[in-house]
């Protein structure tokens, strides 16, 4: 009860406070009833789904679109009181030296040119929310990289990865839409395709519908896959830890009915003549999460020197373990972030709230020669819908640096 109590205080005094500049412009009572009636809907909705969600399975379609109107409700406003509240401080200040001036207590009006600064303000996240959940979640994007390195075997020169993440199936509701993602992604003729885990929000259950299209999926030399932390059903309630044992096996069989090989803390050589690299698979470990990777053991049996491509879903794993291992691993691909399905990239600037949470959150970086690709994810989860952050196919081409 506390708290849905503090949901409808913080929610109450967000609405409070943007309906001071609402007022300054719309004179009709019939428009600010309008303002409330839609506050309250949308309030009561969300709080409505969570009470009714099914902890047994899952996040529902209708609870992430409560949430996606609860955003749209609610970041517009936010971003309207940043202005509104700018402007109060100044009518504090005036008010205060009015007071000491003259002995008089005078608040200044609301003026509604600021009001309108504010509204306009809004109307910037407003549409760029609709946006993001007609449009943007299924708006694929091939991002290309080239990597070069010492060591690469000569056989390998040119090789091309494609590198997908977070399929969270359990969101789909487009059939269309994936097909023309799968499309995509095979469009890219690589010679693999690597899977960095998510495949489903958190049942078994919810891929089947889509299994016959990932199944499509191509490469020349193979398809492998690791989990990811929504793959081990710890986000549901199970009836029995063998019910949740049953479950995480359905999700691990998913693999191979798709095509791909499953990487549980192992690794596999991809051969080209006598040249090999070597494709280490660890299960979900991150900071903040399940620790079920063990990279020793997915290691086991590999020459120090061998050329090594790491596929561990939480990026915090390459920052806390992987860049600074005695072992080189000369490209780790990682997912997870979804680069918060919101933010800024244009050239020369990004920015998500993620960063504040992962160091590295979207795209390539590099550390003594090392590198790490945080794919942006395939699908979404929570929010039905991405904002500046598109969902991702990664394609990366290995080259042996010229000497």
């Amino acid at each position: 009860m506390l708290r849905w109590l503090l949901l409808i205080a913080i929610l109450l005094i967000i609405d409070f406070y943007a309906f001071q500049g609402i007022k300054t412009l719309v004179k009709s009572k019939i428009g600010l009833w309008l303002y409330w009636l839609f506050s309250i809907f949308v309030g009561t909705n969300l709080i409505y789904q969570l009470h009714v969600h099914d902890r047994s399975a899952g996040m529902s379609h209708r609870l992430m679109f409560s949430f996606a109107f609860m955003v749209l409700s609610t970041v517009p406003k936010l971003i309207s009181i940043i202005v509104l509240l700018g402007e109060d401080l100044v009518r504090i200040t005036q008010t205060i030296t009015n007071y000491f001036q003259s002995s008089q207590v005078m608040m200044p009006e609301r003026r509604a040119f600021v009001s309108k600064v504010a509204l306009s303000l809004a109307a910037i996240p407003f549409g760029a929310i609709i946006y993001g959940v007609i449009k943007g979640r299924y708006n694929y994007k091939v991002i290309q990289h080239t990597l070069f390195f010492d060591d690469l075997p000569k056989a390998f020169d040119g090789f091309k990865l494609t590198h997908i993440s977070d399929v969270h199936s359990g969101s789909f509701d487009n059939d269309e839409k994936i097909k023309d993602g799968i499309d995509l992604i095979n469009q890219q003729e690589s010679d693999v395709i690597l899977f960095t885990g998510d495949i489903v929000n958190n049942v078994a259950s919810e891929m089947d519908p889509w299994i016959p299209y990932f199944k499509r999926l191509k490469a020349k030399e193979g398809k492998y896959s690791v989990l990811g932390n929504h793959d081990y059903g710890e986000y549901v309630s199970f009836n029995s830890e063998d019910e949740k044992n049953q479950n995480f096996q359905a999700i691990k069989d998913i693999h191979p009915k798709i095509g791909f090989n499953l990487l549980l803390n192992e690794s596999v050589d991809l051969k080209r003549g006598e040249d090999k690299i070597a494709l280490v698979g660890v299960e979900n470990w991150g900071t903040r999460f399940k620790k079920a990777g063990d990279l020793q053991k997915a290691s086991e049996g590999l020459e120090k020197e061998a050329f090594k491509i790491l596929l561990s879903h939480d990026p915090s794993h390459w920052e806390s373990e992987v860049k600074n291992h005695k072992d080189t691993y000369h490209l780790t691909l990682s997912g997870h972030t979804h680069g918060m399905q919101f933010g800024i990239e244009i050239p020369g600037f990004r920015w998500s709230p993620v960063q504040y949470v992962y160091k590295y959150w979207a795209g390539i970086y590099e550390e003594f020669g090392n590198y790490i690709n945080v794919n942006r994810g395939f699908g979404f989860l929570a929010f039905p819908g991405r904002i500046g952050i598109w969902p991702e196919i990664t394609v990366i081409t290995l080259k042996r640096k010229l000497s």
